[in-house]
């Protein structure tokens, strides 16, 4: 088979629209991810057994069963308890979710590294535990932690061409569509493979960007 450049300009316009989904799936899941790996890493560390326990073994859970598997329970389960959710919202709190179980562990890891010494600083100012988060905490962990978490943004990047199994109009679905529509599989997939792979290499070098201002930072 033969690559047809004519083809390629007749579907890019349709890819283009996928790859917008894509990347406004990866912006969304990862916020999502962000915020509840936080609430997640903070709970880790609650003194009430309970809770911490709970919220281990929840997330312990999530990140030992397949991502395609929790999208299609809450596409596909949750509608026989009366949850419906559209395609793309689904798809950003399954994403979302999943990674929000391995940011959590970044996070936790980043705030066990700022010293108590912080902590009873603190304390000795008559800050809140709220105040001391915000102020103190967050500041001094969240710095460091940003390499890693770009990591995981890559990762989730990658991982969208799963959100075609429930139906979210991403890259990978609609080149699948042109794909079928047209008998020609070569130019779709070969684009999608382009498109993934410069995004990738792009966020690549942000990251060792950022790797290397922090390493100065540090030195």
């Amino acid at each position: 088979m033969e690559w047809d450049w004519e083809f390629v300009w007749q579907i890019m316009p349709t890819l283009l629209e996928g790859f917008k989904i894509t990347i406004l799936a990866t912006i969304l899941g990862a916020a999502v991810a962000m915020v509840a790996g936080l609430g997640l890493a903070i709970a880790r560390r609650s003194p009430v057994a309970v809770i911490s326990r709970a919220v281990g073994f929840v997330s312990e859970f999530i990140r030992g069963t397949p991502l395609l598997v929790q999208l299609y329970f809450i596409f596909y389960v949750l509608p026989d308890i009366g949850i419906r959710l559209s395609p793309l919202t689904a798809g950003v709190i399954g994403i979302g979710i999943h990674y929000a179980t391995y940011t959590a562990e970044v996070y936790r890891a980043g705030i066990e590294n700022v010293s108590r010494g912080q902590w009873e600083a603190a304390k000795a100012t008559n800050l809140t535990t709220r105040q001391a988060w915000i102020h103190v905490i967050l500041p001094q962990a969240i710095p460091p932690m940003i390499p890693a978490l770009a990591n995981y943004f890559i990762a989730m990047f990658k991982e969208t061409p799963l959100l075609s199994a429930i139906t979210v109009l991403e890259l990978m679905n609609q080149a699948k569509s042109i794909a079928n529509s047209n008998y020609r599989y070569i130019e779709p997939m070969t684009l999608v493979g382009v498109f993934f792979l410069v995004i990738s290499l792009v966020s690549v070098v942000g990251l060792r960007w950022l790797e290397e201002r922090y390493a100065r930072m540090d030195d």
